[in-house]
């Protein structure tokens, strides 16, 4: 073996894939227990996620396994038989698409011959090839540690106890899996701490944005569904944007102005997946927080994928998880992306059905459909904004610059002795505007004098 690292595989790396279909008998015949998607579909995106770290895959397949087990999760001959294959293709490592028990690794690993990883690992590894951040590089450290700490397996024998006590011998003293878990116990504590103090510079600065302030525009959505190339054409920047599994991973936050003139900050977050661990939500908690704190989510989705629907509910599942439903988060509008894809019948009849209550249809990356999507934000954005009528006296130069603060001036008209101004004043800043403005505010059929 080349390395026994996770997050050190030296690349190129000669791979293997094996996607298990573990079956279940019952009365209508052997079913598979991940039967929301094909074994092929969930092969090819096991082949996707390891082409995202550069691995050469030298042999992929599908394995039914009727009757599991519990010590090598494959049956004997099967295990013979994918040996044989690492050692006719000197291959370096085999990466398992399910979840393996410590115990199933060690004993395929000796098996094999050859370094073991399952799904979460190859995750882990692909989540620390992409973390640019220090906070990226926390999170990763993070969810790679609580991950290694349950799988500590025996196999430093000669160091079965230490020595311990305050007397000649010593008493039996902890194991060294203890001590190790202990370490790793220690390192997870302060990393947690360090995540702390960057929740609390992020909370510090979403405080500063809701003084403004502006509406937050959470993008989400599953792995390589083109969330960044949509973030880069509604923001005209460059985000990295590549058809690649998990291509961003650190948050990303810049201000874009829709139609109407209104500003709201758009967010990119990190891409979901099936199957993805309970710990690593946990550790992506905080950049998965500015999805938490938006007035409105977009969940784009790759909508020319034959798994289109699955993955819709896997990332409906990972917000229900973070506490994001259609009951207590914030608003969704579905974004189907990649119409490019699609034959030009099917094409048109999504982009025909664009602006109305349901999902909205375009590309990101040849643009058609944005400024319906863009309408929609604007539309929302403005739904519970109240248009009012303002005038101020001239000479009130401090009150004209809050206005400006606070609300969007529409419209301005400057005379002799006063400032009138039609403003869109958001929900948010409805009741600090008209504790201000309330002597400046005024309707159409007040002869244009401010209320008293």
């Amino acid at each position: 073996m080349k390395d026994t690292g996770v997050d050190r595989l030296p690349q190129p790396f000669r791979a293997m894939i094996i996607e298990p279909v573990l079956q279940l008998r019952g009365d209508a015949g052997q079913q598979d227990l991940r039967g929301n998607r094909s074994p092929e579909a969930r092969l090819d995106e096991a082949i996707g996620l390891s082409a995202a770290i550069n691995l050469q895959i030298f042999h992929a397949g599908v394995v039914k396994i009727n009757n599991p087990k519990p010590g090598t999760l494959f049956g004997d001959g099967k295990v013979s038989e994918l040996a044989g294959i690492v050692a006719s293709e000197d291959l370096d490592l085999v990466v398992i698409d399910h979840p393996l028990s410590p115990v199933q690794q060690r004993n395929l690993e000796r098996r094999l011959k050859t370094k073991v990883i399952d799904r979460t690992g190859l995750i882990l590894e692909i989540f620390g090839d992409r973390a640019r951040t220090k906070e990226g590089r926390l999170q990763v450290d993070l969810a790679h540690l609580s991950w290694q700490k349950s799988r500590l397996v025996r196999s430093w024998t000669h160091l079965e106890r230490q020595r311990g006590g305050a007397g000649f011998m010593g008493g039996p003293g902890e194991t060294q899996i203890e001590a190790d878990r202990r370490q790793i116990q220690d390192r997870i504590i302060a990393l947690q701490k360090q995540l702390d103090g960057v929740r609390r510079t992020r909370n510090l600065h979403r405080r500063k944005r809701k003084k403004i302030p502006q509406p937050v525009v959470a993008l989400v959505g599953y792995t390589n569904a083109g969330k960044s190339t949509l973030f880069n054409r509604l923001t005209e920047s460059d985000v990295f944007a590549k058809d690649l599994l998990f291509a961003t991973l650190d948050p990303t936050l810049r201000k874009i102005t829709l139609p109407h003139g209104k500003e709201v900050i758009l967010s990119d977050t990190v891409g979901f997946i099936s199957d993805l661990p309970t710990h690593l939500v946990a550790a992506f908690r905080a950049t998965l927080e500015e999805v938490l704190e938006a007035d409105l989510i977009l969940h784009v989705r790759d909508i020319s994928h034959s798994d289109t629907e699955a993955q819709a509910e896997d990332v409906k599942k990972t917000l229900s998880d973070l506490g994001v439903d259609a009951l207590t988060g914030a608003p969704v509008i579905e974004v189907w992306n990649k119409i490019d894809c699609l034959d030009e019948a099917y094409r048109e009849k999504l982009l025909s059905e664009a602006g109305q209550e349901g999902p909205v249809a375009l590309s990101a990356l040849t643009g058609a459909g944005i400024e319906q999507l863009a309408g929609r934000i604007d539309a929302f954005i403005a739904r519970h904004d109240d248009i009012l009528s303002v005038k101020l006296p001239v000479v009130e130069g401090a009150l004209l610059a809050k206005l400006y603060q606070m609300a969007d001036v529409m419209e301005r008209v400057d005379g002799e002795d006063f400032v009138t101004a039609e403003v869109r004043v958001s929900d948010k800043q409805r009741g600090p505007f008209r504790e201000l403005f309330s002597d400046y505010v005024f309707s159409d059929d007040s002869d244009d004098q401010p209320n008293s």
